[in-house]
C-alpha cells in the first residue's frame, strides 16, 4: 500500500512539473489536467499489472500481458491530445508541443505505475530541457534560421499613398515575404502579409518602429503566428 502511495505521489509531481510550465505559457492544457491524466495512468498501470498477478495467484511465470490496460491509455490519451491542436484563421497548426506533453505525462504515469522511477526522473529533466532551455538557448546562440519568427503583418495606409513604393519598404524591412494582400479600409488601404523577421522582443519592436516611419502608413499591427 506504501508503494502505491508513492507512486502515485510521483505521478502527480511529474504532472504537476508539465502542468506548470503549459500553465506558465497559458497554453490550452492546464496544470489540471497534466497531473489528473498521470495520476489516472499511473493508476490504471499498477491496477493493470496487480490484476495479472493475482489472476494467476502471484506466479512470476503468467500468460497474461500485465501492460495490456496500459498500453490503451497512449492511444486513449492520444484523442485527448488532438483536441487541444488548434488549426488557426490563417492556416497555421498550434499546440502540437502541448499535444505532445499531455502524451508525455500519460507515459510517465504508465512508468511510475511499473516502478520505473529512476528513468522517469530522467526523462523529466530531459523534457523540461527541451521546452523550457532549448528554445531560449537556440534563440540566443543557435543558427540565424532558427531565430527568425513568421508573423502576420498589417499596415493601414492612407489614400493618397503610393502602394507599390509602401510594399517595397515592407518586404526591405523584413528578412522574408510570403504572401502580400491589399484590402480597402475605411480610411484608406490596408496592406497584409505574411513576413519573417528576427526573433525576440526587441527586434520586434525595431521592425515595428521602422515600419511605423513608413511614408503614408497610418498604423501597422504585428501578430504572432
Amino acid at each position: 500500500m506504501q508503494l502505491v502511495l508513492i507512486k502515485l505521489a510521483l505521478a502527480a509531481l511529474v504532472g504537476l512539473i508539465l502542468g506548470i510550465e503549459r500553465e506558465a505559457k497559458h497554453k490550452p492544457l492546464g496544470l489540471k489536467t497534466c497531473v489528473v491524466i498521470s495520476i489516472a495512468s499511473c493508476l490504471l498501470t499498477i491496477v493493470s499489472i496487480e490484476a495479472a498477478f493475482e489472476t494467476h495467484n502471484g506466479e512470476s511465470f503468467i500468460r497474461a500481458d500485465p501492460m495490456r490496460l496500459a498500453a490503451q491509455i497512449i492511444s486513449g490519451v492520444g484523442f485527448l491530445g488532438a483536441g487541444v491542436i488548434l488549426r488557426r484563421s490563417n492556416d497555421v497548426i498550434s499546440g502540437l508541443t502541448t499535444a505532445a506533453i499531455v502524451w508525455a505525462a500519460s507515459g510517465f504515469g504508465i512508468a511510475i505505475g511499473a516502478g520505473y522511477f529512476y528513468e522517469v526522473g530522467i526523462a523529466v529533466v530531459l523534457v523540461s530541457i527541451t521546452v523550457v532551455i532549448l528554445p531560449f538557448i537556440v534563440q540566443k546562440i543557435g543558427p540565424h534560421a532558427l531565430r527568425e519568427q513568421e508573423v502576420r503583418l498589417h499596415v493601414f495606409v492612407r489614400d493618397n499613398s503610393d502602394l507599390t513604393q509602401v510594399a517595397k519598404e515592407i518586404r526591405d524591412l523584413v528578412i522574408d515575404v510570403k504572401d502580400i494582400k491589399l484590402k480597402g479600409h475605411v480610411d484608406g488601404h490596408k496592406i497584409e502579409a505574411r513576413c519573417t523577421i528576427n526573433q525576440g522582443a526587441e527586434e520586434l519592436f525595431i521592425h515595428y518602429n521602422r515600419i511605423q516611419k513608413i511614408p503614408g502608413v497610418t498604423r501597422a499591427e504585428i501578430d504572432s503566428i
